[in-house]
């Protein structure tokens, strides 16, 4: 029991850990806003239905509104965590006397917990608990300019760090609160659309629901409903919205062949790969194998240590696909790299930064998920997110699951991307934009800590099996050490007879006693005859028994 208690209470302190610093942007975004264009805030106004628009920073930073204490305030969407924290002042907010450290990669939001009055696209929550941050100087991007003063987190809520400060369900997060309140559990669900800045060609306008689907895009519901991948009990605070591709197409390259990909997941399908849906993280985290296949065969693609990603020429069309539920997710070509990052290639030439990243700080040590889906991705996608049973003190016995709606058109795109990118001009099929052979791919360089990452994982992804392998290898310890002992017990008992026996037989002999043998059943000297007489000799008579007849005799 105490090797047992011991591992858990590891794995459940790794987990927090991992909740706390992994799931979130990989590196300081630097964004370059021509004057021309200045980033803008995000009208705060509160909506009176189950919809609520959001607002896009520069493809990078997706916000929308919530109403806490009567005061409007615009948040980032995150479906990758599960707290609510603001920055500054909430009006008439009770102090719950709980305090809490939030650490991201862009800086620390640590403060106290509060409750407050709380409205969000229609649905109300009277005494919602939140982070209260008052000094987000520690953040290294001003996120009042980026557009928003604090994050809602849409994840499960066991992954919920205020949950666990707070007794019993005055912690859950705000999704939970809503769904947990409601009578109906057919509308436990939320959706999100993202837009995407820069692209002449799309229509899609950002938008968040509760409870309800945009209108004109009801095809949604019909979509294949992909089960969450859920992670062991003791690890549910890395419990994220993952899902599972289809098995040996899952992502297709530019190649138009399927990228080969061994699942690090031990309880993932052969052929599969898991992906959470987080729309925290700017630039998706996909393995770096995924990676290299993606852009390793660009012609000038260079690796930059210091982005951790590759640069790409802008002119570069590269087209991605996902496969769910046997449902193709083309990925738009300006998604596949992005010229918003002012990056610049080893001589100085203008580059465009290939944004499917190779998974390093967030590479999960519990072997959970595979990548991470971020904005990048889910632009491409009417995303569709059922809470189910994960919702804690909810009525909903359902398991939970996403349905994604395909947004791109790939036609349309490639047009997008010629006007974007070629100013009008289509040289995508030019000999400098075709693929190198697979033999002269060219591969990033793995770290020393991301192969110890990978050592790790092999054991800590794995603990349920090691614990189980070492509790039945004890038993049977245990098992071989008592047979030893009772055989042992045996083998002295039985010398312990034998010699009492020999002791007696001694003692016998001394009285006088004959030791020979037995006499023989045909000694000479015995009266007894063992001469059997013959049945004739008997003074049975058949007849009479019978009935006067033989009862041997044949029947005539």
């Amino acid at each position: 029991m105490m090797h047992s208690f011991i591992t858990l209470s590891f794995v459940s302190s790794l987990c927090s850990t991992l909740s706390v610093f992994a799931l979130r942007i990989p590196f300081d975004v630097h964004i370059q806003t021509p004057a021309s264009n200045p980033t803008t805030h995000f009208p705060r106004q509160s909506s009176s239905n189950g919809i609520v628009p959001v607002g896009n920073t520069q493809n990078v930073f997706y916000y929308t509104n919530i109403t806490l204490g009567g005061q409007n305030i615009s948040v980032m969407l995150d479906t990758g965590s599960s707290d609510l924290w603001v920055a500054g002042q909430v009006s008439g907010a009770t102090d719950t006397g709980s305090s809490l450290k939030l650490s991201y990669a862009v800086g620390t939001a640590a403060g106290d917990i509060y409750t407050a009055p709380f409205e969000f696209a229609g649905q109300s929550v009277s005494d919602q608990a939140f982070l209260l941050v008052t000094n987000v100087s520690s953040f290294s991007t001003n996120i009042h300019s980026e557009g928003y003063d604090g994050l809602i987190g849409l994840g499960p809520n066991t992954g919920s760090s205020i949950y666990k400060k707070l007794d019993g369900n005055s912690g859950n997060n705000p999704i939970n609160r809503i769904f947990q309140q409601t009578s109906s559990s057919s509308n436990d669900y939320i959706t999100m659309m993202l837009s995407r800045k820069g692209d002449p060609g799309s229509n899609i306008t950002g938008q968040f629901t509760i409870g309800e689907v945009v209108s004109g895009f009801e095809n949604v519901t019909s979509m294949p409903q992909l089960s969450i991948e859920k992670v062991y009990k003791v690890t549910d605070v890395d419990q994220h919205w993952q899902i599972v591709t289809d098995k040996n197409n899952g992502i297709i390259g530019p190649d138009g062949q399927p990228i080969k990909y061994s699942s690090i997941a031990p309880k993932a399908p052969d052929g599969t790969i898991v992906g959470v849906l987080d729309s925290g993280f700017t630039l998706p985290q996909v393995p770096r194998t995924v990676s290299d296949a993606i852009y390793g065969r660009v012609q000038g693609a260079e690796w930059s240590a210091s982005s951790e990603a590759w640069l790409v020429p802008c002119g570069q069309l590269i087209n991605v696909t996902f496969n769910f539920g046997g449902v193709s997710y083309p990925i738009h070509p300006l998604d596949v790299s992005s010229s918003d990052f002012g990056v610049t290639f080893s001589n100085g030439n203008p580059a465009c930064l290939g944004t499917f990243q190779p998974v390093t700080s967030a590479f999960s040590l519990l072997g959970e998920y595979d990548m991470i889906l971020g904005m990048a991705f889910l632009r491409n996608t009417y995303t569709l997110i059922n809470y189910g049973n994960f919702i804690t003190g909810g009525s909903n016995s359902n398991n939970p699951y996403v349905q994604l709606l395909p947004l791109t058109n790939i036609e349309s795109a490639v047009n997008d991307f010629i006007q974007v990118r070629l100013n009008g001009q289509n040289t995508i099929n030019s000999p400098q934009y075709a693929l190198l052979p697979a033999s002269q791919q060219q591969h990033s360089p793995e770290s020393a800590s991301e192969k110890k990452q990978a050592y790790e994982e092999l054991v800590l992804s794995r603990w349920p099996y090691i614990l189980a392998g070492g509790m039945v290898f004890l038993i049977l310890l245990i098992s071989y050490c008592i047979w030893r002992c009772c055989c042992r017990r045996k083998r002295m008992a039985k010398k312990a007879a034998k010699k009492a026996a020999q002791q007696k037989g001694g003692a016998a002999s001394a009285g006088g006693f004959m030791s020979g043998p037995y006499a023989q059943l045909h000694d000479s000297q015995s009266t007894a005859s063992l001469v059997m007489q013959p049945m004739r000799g008997s003074t049975v008579k058949l007849e009479e028994d019978y009935g006067g007849k033989d009862a041997f005799a044949r029947s005539r």
